[in-house]
């Protein structure tokens, strides 16, 4: 079936010459395609306002962001093969970096899927679908995942809250298989019990995996704190790393249950102690009571999830980071990171620096942080680029 024109006002196609994926709303000429004549979901040709195609994407008339290109050649068919194809894709590269079946197999728009998030466990995948365009596609992706995978179970955590803007229903969806409630996976070395119908996002952070390796380095016969813990992906792994003691803060006490179930499983239990509160309040107590570490890790969740939260969000940064550095020994190591898409890599260290003067230490950046290798960063897009984090060394003046 022949695909309607999606057609851009004129010099509008630059961004995705440059190799964007997205088109807004008001790049689109209305009088020659309507975006009224369009359904939620549709696959559109779009062209450039000579009439030259730049390639096939899904369209959702209602929002400013209203299309996403899947391929540049407008001739492509977006069926089970497409998927099959991409999916093929992105497997190789995960491949050639992991010996071991566990990490994210399909990150959106860096894998050239905008729309779609796939996490492997071992046997099981556990997929989110965010746009209405993949939800339209949903069939021929499932089918596509199963030839190219050969899952035991596919699991559909289609509970984002960016579905909202889709106006898409949050829903789980059992799409292949039977996903047991506790799933066993491998990081880095350590074992994890994770649960991926009640967890968050798909049940696992599999972003972080590099900085956990990095930051493994420096705790050896340490005594760490791990801040904003969840279930223990840091603070097990820096446990299994030889620290001697790691205390973990977290506000969930179902979370901190999981993180001692994995401290169990690795035999670290007596290694670990956990503390169920708002960070802030539990590192002031801490404080308090005179505890110090050697090491502490602070990776909160996005303090700045719209750009109008910016100031309120780079405020709790610095407030975070204070914190951490007051309970910090004298030559002690801080890993402070971020997964605030719109905070600034600068704005990261600005508030590094300026907690550092503030309670008179010196601060030395010894590494950064990024996302692991199944986490691509496409180059024209920013927003794929959303972790970011330092490892310093603090020394008190």
């Amino acid at each position: 079936m022949e695909l309607k024109n999606l057609r851009l006002r004129k010099n509008e196609e630059r961004r995705i010459k440059n190799g964007h994926l997205w088109v807004y709303s008001n790049e689109v000429d209305n009088q020659i395609s309507p975006l009224k004549d369009f359904q939620v979901g549709e696959l559109v040709k779009v062209v450039a306002n000579t009439g030259k195609p730049l390639g096939v994407g899904y369209i959702n008339p209602n929002n400013l962001l209203c299309t996403r290109l899947l391929s540049r050649d407008h001739r492509s068919t977006i069926d089970r093969s497409f998927f099959v194809h991409r999916f093929n894709i992105a497997k190789s590269l995960r491949d050639r970096v992991f010996k071991t079946p566990f990490y994210r197999a399909v990150y959106g728009e860096s894998d050239n899927l905008p729309g779609l998030i796939v996490d492997r466990f071992g046997e099981h995948l556990v997929v989110q679908i965010t746009t209405a365009g993949m939800e339209a596609l949903k069939p021929s992706i499932i089918d596509a995942l199963t030839k190219v995978f050969k899952p035991q179970s596919i699991l559909l955590r289609n509970d984002a809250n960016s579905r909202k803007a889709e106006n898409l229903a949050n829903e789980l969806e059992q799409a292949l298989g039977n996903t047991p409630d506790v799933l066993s996976i491998e990081e880095n070395d350590t074992q994890f019990l994770i649960h991926p119908h009640s967890g968050q996002k798909t049940g696992w952070f599999y972003d972080h995996r590099v900085s956990r390796q990095q930051i493994a380095q420096y705790v050896q016969g340490k005594r760490v704190l791990d801040v904003f813990s969840y279930i223990g992906a840091f603070g097990i792994q820096m446990a299994n790393a030889s620290a001697d003691s790691v205390w973990c803060v977290d506000i969930s006490g179902k979370a901190l249950d999981e993180l001692e179930q994995n401290a169990e499983l690795n035999k670290v239990a007596e290694k670990v102690t956990c503390i169920e509160g708002d960070a802030f309040s539990a590192m002031t107590e801490l404080k308090q009571a005179g505890e110090k570490f050697d090491v502490v890790i602070v990776d909160p969740p996005a303090f700045i999830k719209k750009k109008k939260d910016h100031k309120q969000g780079l405020r709790a940064y610095r407030k975070v980071n204070d914190a951490a550095m007051r309970l910090l020994s004298k030559d002690g190591i801080l890993l402070s990171a971020s997964c605030s898409m719109h905070l600034k890599e600068s704005e990261l260290e600005d508030c590094l620096r300026a907690g550092s003067r503030h309670l008179d230490k010196t601060l030395q950046i010894i590494e950064q942080c990024h996302q692991g290798q199944d986490h691509p960063i496409h180059p024209a897009i920013p927003e794929t680029r959303y972790i970011k984090g330092f490892i310093s060394r603090v020394l008190s003046a």
